[in-house]
């Protein structure tokens, strides 16, 4: 429907290929932010609310979208929609899904509608009421959404060193990647005591990739003349702060992703590959599932049996789950990738950093998404689809599990 809607003469000041538009619809869709042209000046206003939309139906969610849909029409929530509910959104039981569903309807509208008032507080006085406000709303749900696209042609690069605006949106989009469950447990439960492992590991996780993230910017990119060299002490540490959020699947940047430090870079493309929360707008592998494979990969060289944190164990089954995510994750970027090198004529780290990008649902690209090839945008789109839903959504559809009745004898196998 997005691809349709995009194709449309009045959606475009420039007619687009049918590839360019499914390329944009599952961008937006999975959130990613990736765009084979400039928004700002191809899509019309209809084209921009089309994508607009897009990007908020892929945010919350299809599932989530689907059932507020049906409440709104005041049909009824079948027992089938409850399920798929629970899965979406990590309950442990369908009883109250659709009450958890209101809540999170709630707080993202909430949410959205004061960061719109305090964003147009700031761009109102610089842009006039209409394009004050329209940039604020268009920017705010890209955010929330980790979506990343933007109406300005370099990003927010502008805007480097603006305190409120880095603020403002920053805090949308490492909200939005939390996850719905955590962010809903945190306000519901006000007493760290009863937080789940799950939102203790998400928030002290956060915090920690976060701050080593901003340092670590900091100093690569310190006396780097062409992104935050030039800048003032307290500018470089914000805007340092911004580029080691953002890469987390929000997709906004502030300084030219080209001009980074080939480390910096490095240090990105990890960090898109983790990517945000369970039940989240974000991708990549989660943050919870690095956590695990680190605290495991500790507890395995320190000789404990069972990995714990926070005073809780952390069951086998949920190693097993975590190992088989990187590993999926890691098989499905490498193949995309050596596809790209076979269908594209671009640089190495360009196309590296183009796939994880689209893996992560992020959109941060150093400026080659326009030059791909049409097979490169589809492949692109079967990754971003494929971030977005999860690897192993897909592997659980094709294979169907298996319950063994019987098991083999054990035998040594030489690793490492």
């Amino acid at each position: 429907m997005g691809t349709a809607l995009l194709k449309l003469p009045f959606a475009t000041t420039v007619p687009i290929t049918w590839t360019n538009a499914l390329f944009t619809a599952t961008s937006a869709t999975t959130v990613t932010g990736l765009s084979v042209f400039d928004i700002a000046t191809t899509l019309t206003l209809f084209g921009e609310i089309v994508l607009l939309a897009l990007i908020q139906i892929g945010g919350i969610g299809l599932m989530a979208f689907a059932v507020a849909l049906l409440m709104i029409l005041g049909r009824k929530v079948g027992m089938k929609n409850r399920i798929f509910l629970q899965e979406s959104f990590s309950q442990q039981s369908i009883g109250g899904t659709v009450k958890f569903l209101r809540s999170i309807l709630s707080f993202v509208f909430l949410t959205e509608g004061i960061a719109f008032i305090l964003l147009s507080l700031v761009w109102i006085p610089d842009f006039g009421w209409k394009h004050g406000l329209y940039y604020s709303l268009f920017h705010v749900v890209s955010a929330f959404n980790n979506a990343g696209f933007s109406l300005f042609p370099d990003n927010l690069v502008g805007f480097a060193g603006n305190l409120p605006v880095t603020l403002i949106l920053s805090s949308l989009f490492i909200i939005g990647g939390l996850g719905f469950t955590v962010v809903i447990e945190v306000v519901s439960k006000r007493s760290s005591k009863h937080w789940s492992l799950n939102t203790k590991m998400m928030l002290a996780g956060t915090l920690t990739v976060n701050l080593i993230a901003t340092f670590l910017f900091f100093a690569l990119e310190y006396h780097n003349t062409k992104t935050i060299g030039n800048m003032t002490f307290g500018d470089k540490a914000l805007t340092s702060y911004f580029q080691a959020v953002t890469p987390r699947t929000a997709g906004f940047n502030m300084v030219p992703i080209v001009d980074m430090e080939d480390s910096s870079l490095l240090l990105t493309l990890l960090l898109m590959f983790i990517g945000g929360g369970s039940a989240s707008t974000a991708s990549g592998i989660k943050l919870t599932t690095f956590i695990v494979i680190v605290v495991a990969t500790l507890a395995y060289f320190r000789g404990m049996t069972e990995p714990h944190l926070f005073k809780r164990t952390i069951k086998s089954e949920i190693i097993s789950r975590s190992l088989a995510i990187a590993a999926v994750s890691s098989m499905l970027v490498f193949t995309a990738f050596f596809l790209l090198t076979v269908t594209e004529s671009l640089p190495f780290l360009p196309l590296l950093i183009e796939t994880v990008s689209a893996f992560g649902t992020v959109g941060l690209s150093v400026g080659i998404t326009g030059d791909l090839t049409p097979v490169g945008e589809w492949i692109l789109c079967a990754v971003m689809f494929l971030g977005r839903i999860g690897p192993l959504t897909l592997f659980f559809l094709l294979i169907r599990p298996k319950k063994e009745t019987f098991k083999y004898s054990y035998d040594r196998v030489h690793t490492g």
